[in-house]
C-alpha cells in the first residue's frame, strides 16, 4: 500500500488520544465494512475499510505511531506498509492482545459490542491462538453476481455443455473467512474475510438458447458468511458470428456449402439448424450467395416461438474427389480455355 495520512483517514486531529483514535476506527469499520455495501459500493468500501484498518494498526501501536509522527512516510525506512502478521511472514509484528482487542471495541467473554451492533446476538469470536479458524462471526448471504458469456452461435446450437470463467470472491484461507489470525487482523484479506479469485464454471446450453438470454445460476455467486448460503449468478449469454452461423437482423443465418454440379442439377443436403439437422431441397440452377429460408427453424425468439434459419448457399469443391470427378473437371477447364 502506499503512504497515507493515518491521521486524516481516521478524521483525528495528530493529538488525539488512544481513546479517540479507537472510536473514529470503530466509527468507520461499522460505516465501511464490505458486508454492509453491495453492488458498485462494494469496491469503494473494501477500500476505505482496509485504509481504516492499515491506519489503526500503526495509530494504536505507541512505538509505531511514535515512528510515523517522527518520520511520516519514511517511518518503516522507506517501505510501504504491508500489515504483517504469521500468515506473511512478519515475525517481528506486534499482535493485539485479548485485553486490547476488547479495550479497542467494547467486548468481553470472547466477543466484542463491535460485531454484536453490526450483526447481531450470535456473534462469536474464539480468542484462543493464531490457526485460521472457519467458524462464523455472523450469518450473511453472499452477493449475487453477473456475468456475460461469449458463445459462438455453431457451439450454441449443438447444445451440451460448456465450461468458463467468471471473476468472484471467496472466503479467505488464512483466516477461514472471519477476517482475524488470532487476535490479529488477517494479513491476506486485511479484515475483509474474502479474496477476489476466478471460479470455473460448467454449463449445459438450453434448447432455447438465443442472444441475450439470461440465466440464473443458483448458489454460483459470492459465498456467504456464516450459515449464510452463497449468492446466484446471472449469466447473459451473447451469440457471436462463426465460420458456419450468422446473426443477420435478429435471424440465424446458415453457411452452406454446394459442391458446383449440385447447384447445377439441384439436389438435397443436410443442413444443421436450432431445431436439429434437416433436408434443404436446392433448386436446379442454384448460384452463390442465394438465401433459402426455413421456416421455424431458426433461434427461440422472446417469446417463444422459433424463428426462421436462412440458407445461404456457398459453392465449394469436395474435401476428396475422385478419378473420374478429377477428369471431368480437367475437361471443364480445357473447355473453358479454348477459345
Amino acid at each position: 500500500m502506499q503512504f497515507q495520512d493515518y491521521y486524516e483517514v481516521l478524521g483525528v486531529p495528530r493529538d488525539a488520544d488512544a481513546d479517540a483514535i479507537k472510536k473514529a476506527y470503530r466509527a468507520l469499520a461499522l460505516r465501511w465494512h464490505p458486508d454492509r455495501h453491495q453492488g458498485d459500493a462494494k469496491e469503494g468500501a473494501e477500500k476505505r475499510f482496509k485504509a481504516a484498518s492499515e491506519a489503526y494498526e500503526v495509530l494504536s501501536d505507541p512505538a509505531k505511531r511514535a515512528k510515523y509522527d517522527q518520520f511520516g512516510k519514511d517511518w518503516e525506512h522507506g517501505q510501504d506498509f504491508q500489515p504483517r502478521g504469521p500468515a506473511a511472514g512478519g515475525g517481528g509484528a506486534r499482535r493485539m492482545s485479548r485485553e486490547e482487542f476488547e479495550a479497542a471495541f467494547g467486548g468481553a467473554g470472547g466477543f466484542s459490542d463491535f460485531f454484536r451492533e453490526m450483526f447481531g446476538d450470535d456473534v462469536r469470536r474464539d480468542f484462543g491462538g493464531g490457526r485460521a479458524r472457519a467458524h462464523a462471526r455472523y450469518d450473511y448471504r453472499g452477493a449475487d453476481v453477473r456475468a456475460e458469456l461469449a458463445l459462438p452461435l455453431g457451439a450454441a446450437l449443438q447444445g451440451g455443455v460448456q465450461t468458463f470463467q467468471v471473476p468472484g470472491q471467496s472466503a479467505c484461507r488464512t483466516c477461514g473467512g472471519t477476517g482475524f489470525v488470532g487476535e490479529h487482523v488477517c494479513p491476506t484479506c486485511v479484515g475483509v474475510g474474502s479474496v477476489r479469485q476466478l471460479r470455473t464454471v460448467e454449463l449445459r446450453i438450453p434448447a432455447s438458447v438465443r442472444d441475450g438470454l439470461e440465466l440464473r445460476l443458483k448458489g454460483l455467486g459470492e459465498a456467504g458468511q456464516g450459515q449464510g448460503g452463497p449468492g446466484d449468478l446471472y449469466l447473459t449469454l451473447r451469440l457471436k458470428d462463426d465460420a458456419n452461423y450468422a446473426l443477420v437482423d435478429g435471424e440465424l443465418e446458415a453457411r452452406v456449402a454446394l459442391a458446383p454440379w449440385t447447384a447445377e442439377v439441384g439436389g438435397t443436403v443436410d443442413v444443421r439448424t436450432a431445431r436439429g439437422t434437416v433436408a434443404l431441397k436446392v433448386p436446379p440452377g442454384s448460384r452463390a450467395g442465394k438465401r433459402l429460408r426455413l421456416r421455424g427453424q431458426g433461434l427461440v425468439q422472446p417469446g417463444g416461438d422459433h424463428g426462421d434459419c436462412i440458407a445461404r448457399l456457398e459453392l465449394d469443391l469436395p474435401a476428396t474427389l475422385s478419378a473420374r470427378q478429377r477428369e471431368l473437371l480437367a475437361q471443364l477447364a480445357a473447355e473453358e480455355a479454348q477459345p
